[in-house]
């Protein structure tokens, strides 16, 4: 998909947002919302998004709306530091399929690192299973 492709309001983010596809959910405020991903690329990696914004990617999200997507993937990047102890933490975003995006949704990657653990391949893999992510999103939720 190219990077000015037009919105699909039927992506499964939308989808999540609407309630309509399961996920286990972190946080939720009036503009964003976050959730474990389904194929994570190491313990704690999850998912922020803006909910009403119809941007596929950064070059199309409205100047507020970006900055309250930003404010969550903050919130989301703290909580997950405190309530996993990584020895680091990655804020990726992908923007048109070249660059590695696979769900046309503005959306902000929060990757925890642990020394000497190899990070999983971007989309890659297995889904996990939600009984094997809502113990780490626990975690989480605590710590916000």
């Amino acid at each position: 998909m190219s990077l000015d492709a037009p919105y699909d309001p039927h992506n499964i983010f939308a989808k999540i947002i609407a309630g309509d596809m399961p996920s286990v959910q972190l946080y939720e405020d009036d503009d964003t919302l976050a959730f474990m991903d389904v194929f994570p690329q190491s313990e704690g990696h999850c998912l922020v998004v803006h909910k009403t914004a119809p941007a596929t990617n950064l070059l199309a999200i409205e100047p507020q709306a970006l900055s309250a997507v930003m404010n969550g993937v903050q919130k989301i990047t703290k909580a997950v530091v405190k309530g996993l102890s990584p020895d680091g933490v990655r804020v990726a975003q992908f923007n048109g399929a070249p660059a590695g995006q696979t769900v046309f949704h503005l959306h902000f990657h929060v990757i925890p690192v642990y020394e000497g653990a190899a990070l999983g391949a971007h989309a890659s893999g297995g889904p996990a299973a939600p009984d094997v992510l809502e113990p780490v999103a626990a975690k989480i939720r605590a710590a916000l």
